[in-house]
């Protein structure tokens, strides 16, 4: 077995394939307190040792089989934690199973876990929990072998007080009473398809849910649940759509969860219960994509999953794809061509600012030393997608990759994986093209820095007035500056406008004067979608416009996906004029952020604790 260099366990000794989980979430002391028993399998002989994953988590006891078990804290590491070592009371032959039982509680500093006072929710009134384990979080929440190379299934009750509702990343099991303390209910939840501990999710808070389809409610606080309803209506159309592309949906269940604005990412796909940001409330549906992107994961992620974070743009790159592949039936093939050129773009930005020698923005990076949180980029996604849209080119078409895809999934449905074993499968799939594939200089795309070797054919229809538009706007002289009007964007889409202004971007900074003008014509400033208004804003910052200053600054601070807020922070530290107040506002703002976000904006801007 593949080591993970982002845990202590060792599968390759002892397996653990199912958890019980018992917890009582306590608001006042930011923790969760409890029990989670593993049945935990031999994979060798005389086995008497089991070492587990932990970060900042206290351990009280541990039984195996009832008998008491001894155990130990190794040395602390900088992003892994610190390994919990377990001294079974007796030897276990290869095959043989123990229950091993830990009582636990987590820290209020735990990474995996925000907590927020009810003045920081919406209805203000309660307060609100919700837990982040991708990709190496779950043991800050209890002990586990957290590694994407284990898969079990799960069971768990959890108490919280009663006025709030509990959801999990499973099916909804009931709920009941909490028979030791009158104040509090007890959720139990049930999860039979086995996942990786970074799927496993929580969240407690004043939710509501509407329902939008036949296998999926919306959940919101109240504030929220209307708009969230109407925003993912769409929800049914894509998992069929998903279905007839990758195969049958195997999770029952599919819900949408809408979290607080400090989410630190557009999604999470959470198994039966996705996780969104509402920086994807945009009023039109225009920002769907993400939902069929969270979809798309319930085959390639979920269903099959990368062994090791390395070989993250498995879970990654094939899910653009399908992705892009639903919104190509939903939406016509032109559009998702469009959407294909905005990632090519996106990886060009994306590699602008890791620089082009940087091995993290290889497709297979090193993570020996690095953790995965601060490896993290658009380019697992997006170079993974456009290996995946170049071999589509090369095979014979999207009819026929998707037949690879397909096949794929079912190849290794509940398994984990490398590179080595998609592309062993890949070469047997198209054993007829064999001299197609040994053409692909696999070694670079999989192993070189920087931009792919090859860059897939585009259709432009949608792209061409949007590269038009920003053309005539990086030429443009003063005296050009009355030529434009708001007539120009009367044809374009909300996704044309963000690929307009992400072309922008991707040039030298635009003078003052044109950004200025651009206002007065288009009332960028209006626009509430989050995806227009956060490039719109570093258009501002880059060509130093400082009436654009405090915008950016809300626009980072007032929601905390990092696709937004990290780079919002970045250029104005870049920016002389506002860098000390960049710094200020960061620290005024940091208590509140997720605990993630606030280490890696720290990282950003030099204040690393």
């Amino acid at each position: 077995m593949a080591a993970d260099s982002s845990s202590f366990a060792s599968p390759s000794c002892c397996l653990t394939r199912h958890l019980y989980l018992r917890c009582r979430v306590d608001f006042g002391a930011r923790a969760l307190r409890g029990t989670v028993a593993f049945t935990a399998r031999a994979e060798r002989e005389a086995l008497r040792c089991l070492v587990l994953d932990t970060e900042d988590v206290q351990v009280f006891k541990v039984t195996a089989n009832g008998q008491d078990a001894t155990f130990g804290f190794g040395e602390k590491h900088s992003f892994k934690g610190t390994p919990l070592e377990i001294t079974l009371p007796f030897e276990l032959r290869r095959g043989q199973e123990a229950i091993v039982e830990i009582s636990f509680e987590s820290s209020p500093k735990s990474s995996a876990l925000q907590w927020f006072t009810p003045e920081q929710t919406s209805g203000k009134k309660h307060p609100f929990l919700f837990s982040q384990c991708q990709a190496i979080h779950c043991r800050a929440i209890f002990p586990c072998q957290d590694t994407p190379a284990v898969k079990l299934t799960y069971y768990a009750e959890i108490s919280v007080p009663k006025e709030l509702v509990a959801l999990m990343s499973a099916s909804r099991d009931g709920e009941m009473p909490d028979p030791e303390d009158s104040s509090r209910k007890i959720y139990r939840f049930s999860q039979n398809v086995p996942i990786p501990c970074y799927l496993i999710a929580l969240v407690v808070g004043a939710l509501e849910s509407r329902k939008i389809g036949p296998r999926t409610l919306v959940w919101a606080e109240k504030e929220l649940v209307d708009k969230s309803a109407y925003e993912f209506a769409e929800a049914e159309a894509m998992l069929k759509t998903a279905e007839e592309l990758a195969g049958p949906y195997v999770w029952g269940q599919y819900d949408l969860l809408v979290l607080p604005p400090s989410f630190p990412y557009g999604g999470m796909e959470n198994p039966c219960l996705t996780f969104v940001t509402p920086t994807l409330l945009a009023g039109d549906r225009s920002l769907s994509n993400v939902i069929a992107h969270e979809i798309s994961h319930s085959w390639t992620g979920n269903l099959v999953t990368n062994k090791t974070w390395e070989h993250f743009w498995l879970n990654e790159g094939h899910t653009v794809y399908l992705e892009r592949r639903i919104g190509g039936r939903l939406f016509g093939e032109q559009f998702r061509h469009f959407q294909a050129l905005g990632g090519w773009r996106e990886l060009q930005n994306t590699i602008n600012t890791l620089g082009d020698k940087n091995p993290v923005t290889n497709l297979i990076p090193n993570l020996n030393e690095i953790g995965p949180d601060v490896a993290y980029s658009s380019v697992p996604y997006e170079k993974g997608f456009a290996l995946l849209f170049y071999l589509e080119q090369l095979l014979g078409g999207p009819d026929v990759f998707i037949g690879f895809l397909k096949a794929y999934v079912q190849q290794f449905a509940y398994k984990s994986v490398v590179t080595e074993d998609w592309k062993k499968f890949l070469y047997s799939y198209f054993n007829n093209k064999v001299d197609i594939l040994d053409k692909v200089d696999w070694n670079s795309w999989f192993h070189a820095p920087g931009m792919p070797p090859v860059m897939p054919v585009y259709d432009m229809t949608l792209a061409n007035a949007c590269v038009a538009l920003s053309q005539r706007w990086i030429k443009a002289k003063e005296s050009d500056l009355g030529s434009f009007s708001s007539a120009d964007l009367k044809e374009m889409s909300s996704h044309q406008l963000i690929e307009f202004l992400a072309l922008l971007l991707l040039e030298s900074p635009l003078p003052v004067s044109h950004v200025q003008r651009m206002q007065q014509v288009y009332d960028f400033n209006a626009i509430k979608n989050s995806e227009i208004r956060f490039r719109w804003l570093r258009l501002c910052i880059k060509s130093k416009w400082e009436e654009a200053i405090p915008l950016a600054l809300q626009m980072a601070t007032d929601q905390g996906r990092m696709k937004f807020t990290r780079p919002l922070f970045r250029d104005l530290y870049s920016f002389d004029k506002c860098r000390d107040l960049a710094v200020k506002t960061f620290l005024e703002h940091r208590a509140s952020m997720h605990p993630v976000t606030s280490m890696l904006v720290g990282k950003d801007l030099k204040q690393d604790q």
